[in-house]
Parts: C-alpha cells; structure tokens; sequence
C-alpha cells in the first residue's frame, strides 16, 4: 500500500509539472526506476527520527509546561512573576537560535556537550513547553470554582485536589490544543537537520547534494512533511469529536 501511493504520488506531481517549461528530472524519484527508488527509500529512512524526536520533544515540553503552569494559577506574586518571566522569555527566542545556542553554546558556558538528537529534543521542548504552560493554566483555571469548593470540603490536600479533581477535566479541554502543538513540533523538527541529525529534512538536503536536483527533492519533502502532518491533524481531529460526546 505504502509503495502505491509513493506511486500516486509521483504521477500528480508529473502531471502538475507538465504546464511549466521547467526541465523537471522527476526520474530521481520515479518509484518505477531503480535509482528513484533507491533515492525514495533513502528519503524516508529520516522519518523515523522525525517521528521519534517529535515524540520525546513533546513529552518533554509537556513536563516543563505543566511544572511552570503551576505558579502562574498561585495567588503568590514572587511565583506568577516567575510564570511570566519564563513563558515571555522562552517565547521570544525564535527556535533555530535556541537550536543553535543549546548545540553550540552549552558546550562554552557550561561544560555540558550534547550530541544532535539530545540537543534537538531539549530545543524543541523548551520552545513549546512555554507555549504548554500557557495551555495547562489556562485549561485549569477554567475549571469551575464550585470544583475548587467542593474538593476542600472532602479534606482534599492541593496535590490530591489537582490530582483526582481538577487535572481530570482540564485534560478534556488542553489535549485539543496539546495535538495541534504535537503538529507545530513536527514541522519545526525540520530544523534540527542544521546541526546535523539525519532527520527527513537532512536526507533531502543530503541526496540534494549527490543528484543536484533540489526542485525535485525538496518538492517531494514538501510531501512527506504534508501526508505526516495531515495523518496527526486526522487522529487530533478524532480525538476532538470523541472529547465533545464525553
């Protein structure tokens, strides 16, 4: 199935290209040819770090998101100010110099050598986790004050009120939004190929520099990025529909 619809794929790609007077070389992808099939299977080989890395960048941003959201409900201003600091600082730093400077600068200022993929992981899920401690406040205080209430009245500590009162239906409102950040990391894992990590978009640059076809390549990354962000869109879509029956 997988290999009909690469098949598919190349011939709406050959017959939008047959209105233009550009000298397309789709052969470095044509799945009928041995060399473009060979250059297929070496484009895909990056979407398992792709995939992986998104995964544990997401994981990761969702622990630093909720661990921050937590002083930005607190009535304590010392703690609302370190909520704020955080959430507009990490914010303000466009990811690839945050990519750049954990790669490059942690080395310098603090000893601490990561490799590509621990470097990318820790990028991504500082950049989203901000974003993350925006969407957990704000799904736990919308929760009804009636909740807050009536968790007291059964003796409940503020751990347990969390834990079994108020995090069960703050999730019902955040997971919606926490799939459409699963996709912004997705498609800003793209990056994490300019510190070497062989992921889709390292692939493509690296067969690039081998067939010199970049019209073709990057047409055909365009794609893969496309079908995999459209299969996550579907399942966070799904999980909307199931949330609102519930």
């Amino acid at each position: 199935m997988g290999k009909n619809f690469i098949k598919l794929l190349f011939v709406v790609l050959i017959l939008s290209s047959c209105s233009t007077n550009h000298n397309w070389g789709w052969y470095v992808i044509n799945p009928f040819l041995d060399e473009g099939s060979t250059n297929i299977s070496f484009l895909l080989s990056g979407l398992y770090t792709t995939i992986l890395i998104s995964l544990l960048s997401i994981a990761l941003s969702l622990i630093l998101g909720f661990f921050f959201a937590l002083p930005g409900i607190s009535s304590n201003k010392y703690l609302l100010l370190i909520n704020r600091i955080y959430v507009e600082v990490i914010r303000s730093i466009p990811l690839l110099v945050l990519l750049l400077w954990v790669y490059y600068g942690l080395p310098i200022v603090v000893g601490l050598s990561l490799g590509p993929f621990t470097a990318g992981i820790l990028s991504l899920a500082l950049s989203d986790s901000a974003f993350e401690a925006e969407i957990f406040r704000g799904g736990i205080q919308s929760i009804h004050i009636g909740q807050h209430e009536a968790s007291k009245s059964l003796g409940l500590n503020d751990w347990q009120k969390m834990r079994l009162i108020i995090l069960p239906q703050a999730l019902r409102l955040i997971l919606p939004p926490i799939g459409n950040q699963f996709v912004y990391i997705v498609k800003m894992s793209s990056l994490v190929s300019i510190i070497g990590l062989a992921d889709l978009t390292r692939k493509a640059n690296e067969l690039v520099v081998s067939v010199y076809r970049p019209l073709e390549i990057y047409s055909f990354l365009i794609l893969e990025y496309l079908v995999l962000v459209l299969i996550i869109s579907y399942f966070v879509r799904l999980l909307e529909r199931k949330l609102k029956k519930h």
